[in-house]
């Protein structure tokens, strides 16, 4: 349902607005429902955010991958941002998602019933003028000189490689040669991350780079299908368990390092494995708003 929602929503043609009124911090970190929340509403043509938002995709620490469009969109930042964010699931707050324009206007939090009740009151669809009664109510923000925008070129040159191991090499060459932490806490979560998940995200986000959204969305159906399924791995069944069930945050992966994932493994989860399982039928014509 969830893959259906993101691509009807990119198809409407009637603008869609989306605000988060009511969020505490780090919510969307908590609950994979909630991650799919902010999947969804990344498709949308204008998305406002607040001061307490935060953006993460954390399934890699959890045996999974990002889904919902996740390889459509993250492909899609800076750079080799996106591959970074999959593959770590390292935060991205209010501000820095308008900097990598994962978000269109930024809003603190105590105005957001003003934009509400100034939306509630127009009479069109028109999209620049949704747009000026946003901005009415926008704050001009910049990123923290600290923040991981701000070692985009860091992120490039480790994150630009092809393999999960050249990416964790090229960190550890950027760990002995700065004084910065951020290579090593980097290197951290890669090595809690299911090595399984971590080779399959970092190739589903390298083909999204050149794929629309609906097919996107169908190969990471068929992603999740095999990893729900546990047709090569239990990871995710592990990954749940250890942070969600027990939440002793010591999963057993399997396998548990990068060098006995197979090249065969990471196949098996971009390739249909049974013909009488059925393909993701999307809708794929533009939709008129309903009246």
């Amino acid at each position: 349902m969830t893959y259906h929602a993101t691509l009807g929503i990119s198809k409407y043609i009637q603008p869609d607005v989306q605000l988060i009124l009511i969020i505490l911090p780090l919510m969307i970190m908590s609950k994979g429902w909630e991650s799919r929340i902010i999947n969804i509403r990344i498709v949308v043509t204008l998305y406002s955010i607040n001061n307490f938002k935060v953006f993460s995709t954390p399934e890699t620490q959890m045996g999974f991958h990002p889904d919902a469009g996740a390889s459509f969109y993250l492909s899609r930042l800076p750079g080799y941002l996106g591959e970074y964010l999959a593959l770590t699931g390292e935060k991205l707050n209010g501000v820095e998602m308008i900097a990598c324009r994962l978000a269109t206007h930024y809003s603190m939090t105590e105005k957001l019933p003003l934009i509400e009740e100034r939306l509630g009151k127009l009479i069109t669809d028109d999209p620049s003028i949704i747009e000026s009664s946003l901005q009415q109510y926008g704050d001009l923000v910049y990123p923290d000189s600290g923040g991981v925008l701000h070692k985009i070129e860091t992120i490039d040159k480790c994150f630009s490689h092809d393999t999960v191991e050249e990416i964790i090499n090229a960190l550890e060459n950027e760990a002995s040669s700065s004084y910065d932490r951020w290579p090593a806490e980097a290197l951290k979560r890669l090595k809690e991350a299911s090595p399984l998940s971590l080779k399959v995200t970092l190739r589903s986000i390298q083909e999204g780079r050149f794929q629309p959204l609906d097919q996107c969305l169908a190969r990471e159906y068929l992603i999740s299908l095999v990893g729900i399924t546990k047709q090569v791995s239990g990871d995710f069944c592990e990954g749940v368990r250890a942070r969600w069930l027990d939440k002793d945050f010591a999963p057993k992966w399997d396998p548990p390092s990068l060098e006995e994932v197979t090249k065969d493994m990471v196949d098996c989860y971009f390739t249909r494995l049974d013909e009488l399982e059925p393909e993701l039928e999307l809708p794929t014509a533009l939709r008129e708003p309903y009246m």
